[in-house]
């Protein structure tokens, strides 16, 4: 079994097998559990989080997602990055993903579109 995790805002939960996609929760046959338990999403974030960047959650709990995204995943991310475009092997687990042209986003829209809805 895969399962995902979606939260959003500190509010919403999600976990299950389905993609957060129209074709997924649709057409599939895929399984979620959904919640708008603040408290509960909150407490899954700050876990998985704290798991992924190898501290304490005590350390990011006082913080505001965007400044633990920009203060701590990001510059580890693109450490990351760097050390594996110079071949160097990786010190932590977080990794950026090479991004998209431009040009490839403005055309993902609507061949995202034609996918899910065939």
């Amino acid at each position: 079994m895969h399962a995902k995790v979606g939260i959003v805002d500190d509010r919403w939960l999600t976990v299950g097998s389905a993609n957060l996609n129209a074709h997924s929760l649709l057409n599939d046959t895929e399984m979620n559990v959904v919640t708008d338990d603040p408290d509960l999403a909150r407490a899954t974030r700050l876990r998985l989080w704290a798991e992924h960047l190898e501290v304490d959650s005590s350390e990011i709990a006082g913080a505001e997602p965007h400044t633990v995204v920009d203060d701590r995943w990001r510059p580890i991310a693109f450490e990351q990055l760097e050390r594996l475009r110079a071949g160097a092997p990786a010190t932590h687990r977080l990794l950026a993903l090479p991004g998209l042209s431009r040009r490839s986003r403005r055309l993902l829209g609507p061949l995202v579109g034609l996918v899910d809805d065939g």
